[in-house]
């Protein structure tokens, strides 16, 4: 029984890598992202196992993709990302989720660094329409 006045922990809880990536996905797809890919790191990097990269038209809709990514997981499954960098200019916003890192990108800026070109040689997946 918890102490009046003192609030519990959301608890940890636990998905599976490519499970979580799908969640991610789809929360992702339901604030409208565009060109949603998944590539799966697991064997390529040690720190991650699957990048989500997406788009949104304009910094408004990224911001409505991460708040849709990070509400979704705060409410359905108590998850929280570790770490969230780039939210005030929402150019590229990166959520690092321990075993998936989502990117959220304007198409300027996903243009310019091409992340995606980076990590050829890992196995993607093109993910929506």
């Amino acid at each position: 029984m918890s102490e009046p006045g003192r609030t519990s922990p959301i608890p940890e809880v636990t998905l599976d890598p490519p499970r979580l990536a799908q969640l991610i996905v789809a929360y992702a797809a339901d604030k409208k992202a565009i060109d949603v890919v998944e590539l799966d790191l697991r064997g390529v990097l040690g720190y991650t196992d699957f990048f989500v990269v997406c788009s949104g038209n304009t910094d408004r809709q990224t911001k409505a993709i991460h708040d849709g990514i990070y509400l979704g997981l705060k409410k359905d499954h108590g998850l929280l990302p570790r770490r969230v960098e780039g939210l005030n200019a929402a150019r590229w916003i990166l959520m690092d989720y321990l075993d998936v890192i989502v990117h959220v990108f304007t198409p300027d800026a996903r243009e310019f660094y091409r992340l995606e070109q980076l990590w050829g040689e890992a196995p993607r997946r093109a993910v929506g329409a």
